[in-house]
């Protein structure tokens, strides 16, 4: 899943050289933390957070898939 979030991400961004997800194995599951340059988070929230709830679906989904549960944050 790490991969997927991070294929993703590198495709949207203008800098993909930058982008970095860091997997927390937590009690409840695996959370993701996405970072990317400071000039990029717009393009990864997306105008009304669209882009980044679909990201989060992709990656539920994902998850659902493996039968784990998964969690993405996007972070500063």
């Amino acid at each position: 899943m790490k991969e997927l979030v991070e294929f993703i991400a590198k495709k949207l961004v203008e800098h993909p050289e930058d982008v970095q997800v860091r997997c927390i194995d937590a009690e409840d599951g695996q959370h993701y933390e996405l970072r990317v340059h400071a000039e990029d988070m717009g393009r990864i929230i997306g105008k009304d957070g669209h882009t980044a709830k679909a990201l989060r679906t992709l990656v539920g989904a994902a998850a659902a898939k493996a039968d784990v549960r998964a969690v993405l944050d996007i972070v500063e």
